[in-house]
Parts: C-alpha cells; sequence; structure tokens
C-alpha cells in the first residue's frame, strides 16, 4: 500500500508565496512522474505541473514563469513552488504520483487527499 501526505495550503494575499509538498510512503519500488493537479468549484481536475523520473518538468500555460515543480527523489517528495500568485489560483491542489510497488508489476497512480489553496485579492 502507498500513501501520500500533502501539507503547505493556506490562506494568502494575492501577489503571495506557498509552497506544497506530498511526500509517498509505504511499499514503493520506483517512482516515476510525479505531478499536481487542481480543482477549483465547478471545474474539472486540471494538471498544473508535472516532473518526470528524469527531472523534465511540464506546465499549464496559466501557471508558467510563476510556479516551479521540484522533486527529492532520497525523500520520495514532490514540491510546488507557487508565487506570485493570483485569486483564480484558488483550488483544492492534489499531488498524483506514479509508483512501482515491485519489479512485477507495472505501476500505478496514487492521489493525495488534496489541500485547499486560497488566494485573497
Amino acid at each position: 500500500q502507498v500513501q501520500l501526505v500533502e501539507s503547505g495550503g493556506g490562506l494568502v494575499q494575492a501577489g503571495g508565496s506557498l509552497r506544497l509538498s506530498c511526500a509517498a510512503s509505504g511499499s514503493i519500488f520506483s517512482i516515476n512522474a510525479m505531478g499536481w493537479y487542481r480543482q477549483a468549484p465547478g471545474n474539472e481536475r486540471e494538471l498544473v505541473a508535472a516532473i518526470a523520473s528524469g527531472g523534465r518538468t511540464n506546465y499549464a500555460d496559466s501557471v508558467k514563469g510563476r510556479f516551479t515543480i521540484s522533486r527529492d527523489n532520497a525523500k520520495n517528495t514532490v514540491y510546488l513552488q507557487m508565487n506570485n500568485l493570483k485569486p483564480e489560483d484558488t483550488a483544492v491542489y492534489y499531488c498524483n504520483v506514479g509508483v512501482q510497488v515491485s519489479e512485477y508489476y507495472g505501476s500505478a497512480s496514487y492521489w493525495g487527499q488534496g489541500t485547499q489553496v486560497t488566494v485573497s485579492s
């Protein structure tokens, strides 16, 4: 079994910064891609940023230049540094991690519990 624990959400004024963390633990053989998604009320869940096992990153156009995704493979942790936050960034943020629990199995997708980010104007 794999567990993902997120932290770092909260309330911030526009222009402020937050850093989200997501730590994976449990039966982990290897971790592939790691990413952050968000879902605002009435909207579908959308990809914010992703990072491959080799470090290649991908960002939604709306956050390019403001958000930075990174990972610490030794800690099985992914981070999302969010700068110059805007009210439209308000959402529940979820981490998503591709985990291989054994060399005999393929990768499976796991989700964090979600953390609320609220940006006031």
